[in-house]
């Protein structure tokens, strides 16, 4: 068995056998396979797809390709949170210190920045001294010891997935069905969870464009769930717009700081609680999602989310005193208001755009090996529905280049449809 022949029958739309898919997996894990012979493999999966049973093989071969965590000493049921990416998407940031306070345990493993959507654990090692790169068994022992840890991808966890992940990055294979179904499943199978609610973004900001798609993406998970013996739930949340007012690393960290102060935008407000519901009814704490909101608003206003959030940052080195005055974080050099000569409502602000916009400004990466500015982004002034008039500001851009300030500033223009 070669890489070649294996290249040569999916560029030929022939579909793969569990040996072929575990071959390539456990190849290119350990080296044998080379960056740009994967990254052929791989485009031609994106064009040409996969069946159900190949999708399921390749999720299990990455979710075995390193360690799978045992989590069942936190009890029968272990509950994780995973989002499909979105622009602005600050989730769980905000939402799993607010589990973690009710006594629901969180051993939380993210990602990187991913094409024009942000990765959490990008957002977290902005805080100064925070530290994603952590041991499994420092990982399990930070959860016995405050309820709660978020790191980032260990290479002992799906390392393939790490691999193969910031391989579609760079090479703009992305948004595919089976390549994303098979990365979330991988990582969440491997990080222990019997238990998953998943945040499926729908709509311009995300990788699924419209609701077909994402159902189609939710049956995928759904059924590699179930092989895998794992309880999946589904949640479909609009992306169309960014999701609060910050699109950028320590930009979205800062606004979920005063979310947890109480500083809540709507749209932000309703997908952490929808979404926390569902988390606090599988793990058994509370069957009615209404009543489950109100508790996790209890957590908000009476301040044990935002402890929550300091004990961890503290537990893994990060300095609270950012958490306590978010003014001690990094200013990008440049901050400039964006102003609108049109009077109007604002009809549109294309998730997307923003997206890629602030990975243009050094907030995301556009190669693999690129690094992340924390400090640069946008913040929006004005939301879609807003009034507007002569003037106003739309948006505050946050650069540390004046030729992409400028570049970014004639941009935003064309993206506020008013």
């Amino acid at each position: 068995m070669n890489i070649l022949e294996i290249i040569a029958k999916k560029r030929d739309k022939k579909e793969l056998t569990k040996e072929e898919i575990s071959f390539f997996v456990q190849e290119y894990t350990r080296g044998n396979i080379q960056d740009y012979q994967a990254a052929a493999l791989i485009m031609a999966i994106y064009i040409n797809g996969m069946s159900d049973r190949e999708t399921t093989d390749l999720t299990l071969e990455m979710a075995y390709s390193g360690d799978v965590l045992d989590l069942s000493r936190f009890g029968t049921n272990v509950v994780d949170k995973h989002s499909t990416g979105g622009v602005g998407d600050k989730v769980s940031i905000i939402l799993l210190p607010i589990i973690a306070s009710i006594g629901i345990p969180v051993a939380k493993m993210s990602g990187r920045g991913l094409g024009f959507t942000g990765g959490t654990v990008d957002k977290m090692e902005s805080i100064p001294g925070y530290r994603t790169n952590i041991g499994i068994e420092e990982f399990i022992s930070n959860v016995e010891k405050i309820g709660i840890s978020m790191i980032g991808q260990t290479m002992n966890l799906a390392p393939a997935d790490k691999k193969i992940y910031a391989l579609r990055d760079s090479i703009s294979c992305v948004e595919n069905i089976p390549l994303i179904a098979s990365s979330i499943m991988s990582k969440k199978i491997a990080s222990g969870a019997n238990k998953i609610v998943l945040d499926v973004t729908v709509g311009k900001g995300a990788f699924m464009k419209n609701k077909e798609d994402a159902q189609k993406l939710v049956e995928q998970m759904v059924r590699i769930g179930n092989l895998a013996n794992r309880e999946v739930r589904c949640v479909l949340t609009p992306m169309d717009e960014p999701l609060g007012y910050s699109v950028g690393n320590s930009l979205e960290v800062i606004e979920a700081i005063n979310f947890l102060k109480g500083d809540m935008p709507e749209d932000l407000k309703e997908v952490v609680l929808e979404l926390g519901a569902n988390m606090i009814q599988l793990a058994g704490l509370g069957d009615n999602i209404e009543e489950n909101k109100l508790k996790m608003l209890e957590k908000i206003n009476n301040g044990d989310g935002f402890n929550k959030l300091k004990e961890m940052v503290q537990n893994q080195g990060g300095d609270v005193s950012f958490l306590d005055d978010t003014s001690k974080f990094e200013k990008a050099k440049f901050i400039v208001a964006v102003e609108t000569k049109k009077t109007g409502k604002v009809r549109d602000i294309n998730a997307e755009e923003i997206g890629k916009l602030a990975c243009f400004l050094g907030a995301g990466r556009l190669k693999k090996e690129d690094k992340i500015e924390p400090n640069v982004g946008i913040i929006l002034n004005k939301k879609v529905g807003d009034i507007v008039e002569e003037n106003d500001f739309l948006a505050y851009i946050c650069a540390n280049d004046e030729q992409k300030l400028e570049i970014a500033r004639q941009k935003l223009l064309e993206i506020f449809v008013i």
